[in-house]
């Protein structure tokens, strides 16, 4: 429950501290008083955007801070799940700066606007007399039924699912559209991988290939070559090995003589044996050198395989071509792996489908139980408020499809007087009207959940005599298990509360400046008669005010 309130330096308030009890308060005053300005820098605390001309110095900063009274079992997920330091005594700050730049805090900790408002939706419930969109809204006619017909634990396990089928849908159309993306170059990255495959890079070296191409195209120019210098080393005439043979034997002869010679003979020896060898080297090489033309022709093509793909590909060697390769072959792997994938999210989609239906024919059978029951308990409150001519519908219609309420469609059809055609509930209810229905709707919503503080504004304009004081009393009875406050100009609402506010404008050193504070018992019966009969207040009035505060 909200326990304080601070104000510094807000619009026409330079200081002001509110403390508030439990129960039922009531806060009066006149038009124009400040009301307004006290509950907008209440919203400031619950995240609203905060506007720099909201400041009443600019030259110094605007302050606005609340207490909370918090249970533990309630909120301390909240406070673990954001990094904050739990306290029973929980303190909200909002602070403008002169800049026009505003800082949330939690217990002294900064925190984002995002986070300051997830927390305090669950503390306050602000709702004027204006604000009557949430009966419009279907999911707001949603909630009022499953809290009426206690199916929170339910609707929580379908939005659970529902969840997590929301996720993997938008999981499966990302590998679709990904899957779709390499099916558009699938085919061809296949064939430019067979390509490559089909080349055998693996076991290939390109520069031997090249070199027997070479000793191919060449080879009768290296066969004449060959022949050549085995003419040179082998003619009878001049040969060198003839030439060789006769020094050998002319160094036997000569060492026979001359010892020192021998070791020369056997080098020549040696030379000649080298040279001899080299001869019959020749005769292999001249056998390879046999031109086949199915070789060349194998050799040719290859050559020019490779090099067409040197040229396709735009790279320089065949280890590079290898990677391409080994590339190509991953995105057909992914492609593969995106197929497998696709069918295990189809496969689990269609687990939650299952599960779904399940959760939402339950909630479905649930709600339509217990919808006689929820428009029987609005019509009493109603006849209470004063429409006891009302009539309402509630309709529940299944959709082919799920959506954050399962798979229902809701509406509120109403009349608020008989002979009325039954209308959506946006169609069929004046200013008035709509509030007694919200306010009765609050009702059962109190009756059904722990509702965080509520603070009514003016909501009971346009109702007096004794449906005010039916509306006094239906307040009275939800504050008994919440903390109410009411912002009202009815004396019999006023005189319900179990304590009363006013809020006022006065003079303070030539500067209007609006404030607020309890009243006495005594100042009560003033303030009250002061409703029923305006500006001048009679010993009646003061008898009719002492009469509703009995």
């Amino acid at each position: 429950m909200l326990t304080h309130l601070s104000i510094r330096n807000y619009a026409l308030i330079d200081n002001l501290t509110i403390d508030f009890p439990n129960g039922l308060i009531t806060i009066t005053g006149e038009t124009g008083a400040g009301k307004s300005i006290i509950l907008g820098a209440l919203k400031l605390v619950l995240g609203e955007r905060a506007e720099i001309k909201s400041i009443k110095n600019s030259e110094k900063k605007c302050f606005i801070e609340a207490d909370f009274q918090l249970s533990s079992s309630q909120f301390s997920n909240f406070f673990i799940q954001n990094d904050l330091d739990f306290e029973e005594n929980t303190v909200i700050r909002r602070e403008i700066l002169p800049s026009g730049k505003s800082r949330a805090f939690i217990n002294d900790t900064p925190v984002t606007l995002d986070t300051l408002h997830e927390l305090t939706y669950q503390l306050i419930d602000i709702h004027s007399q204006f604000e009557t969109s949430d009966l419009y809204n279907e999911n707001y006619q949603m909630g009022l039924l499953d809290k009426f017909s206690g199916l929170e634990i339910q609707f929580s396990e379908y939005i659970s699912i529902y969840n997590q089928y929301i996720l993997e849908k938008k999981k499966l159309e990302e590998l679709l559209k990904q899957f779709d993306s390499n099916n558009n170059d699938s085919e061809y990255n296949k064939y430019l991988w067979e390509e490559l495959e089909n080349a055998e890079l693996e076991s290939l070296s390109f520069s031997d290939l090249e070199n027997e191409l070479n000793m191919m195209k060449n080879s009768e120019f290296i066969a004449h070559i060959i022949s050549e210098s085995q003419q040179l080393l082998q003619n009878e005439e001049i040969g060198t090995l003839n030439q060789l043979q006769e020094i050998s034997s002319r160094m036997d002869k000569g060492a026979v003589l001359f010892p020192d010679l021998e070791k020369l003979a056997e080098r020549i020896n040696s030379v000649k044996l080298e040279l001899q060898d080299i001869t019959s080297e020749y005769d292999l090489l001249l056998e390879k050198l046999e031109f086949n033309p199915i070789r060349f022709e194998e050799l040719n093509q290859k050559f020019n395989e490779i090099n067409t793909l040197l040229q396709k590909h735009k790279v320089n060697s065949v280890d590079e071509l290898l990677e391409i390769k080994n590339h190509l072959l991953k995105k057909t792997t992914n492609s593969e792996n995106l197929e497998k994938e696709i069918s295990i999210s189809q496969k689990q989609i269609q687990k939650y489908i299952n599960e779904l239906n399940l959760h939402a024919t339950e909630l479905h059978n649930k709600r339509l139980e217990n919808i006689p029951f929820l428009e029987k308990r609005i019509l009493e409150i109603l006849t209470k408020l004063g429409m006891d001519k009302s009539k309402i519908n509630i309709k529940l219609e299944t959709i082919n499809h799920f959506n954050g309420l399962g798979s229902d469609k809701i509406s509120f059809l109403f009349s608020a007087n008989m002979g009325k055609k039954l209308l959506p509930i946006e169609k069929s209810i004046s200013g008035g009207e709509r509030s007694r229905v919200m306010l009765a709707i609050k009702k059962i919503m109190a009756e059904n959940d722990n509702l965080p503080t509520l603070i009514l504004d003016e909501i009971d304009t346009g109702v007096s005599g004794r449906i005010a004081n039916e509306i006094g009393i239906l307040m009275q009875e939800m504050s008994k298990t919440m903390q109410l406050i009411v912002i009202t100009h009815l004396p019999q609402v006023a005189a319900k509360g179990n304590y009363q506010f006013k809020v006022e404008k006065n003079e303070v050193e030539n500067k209007t400046q609006t404030q607020i504070r309890l009243l006495t018992p005594k100042e009560r019966i003033e303030e009250i008669a002061q409703l029923i009969s305006g500006s001048d207040v009679t010993d009646i009035a003061r008898a009719q005010a002492q009469s509703l505060l009995n």
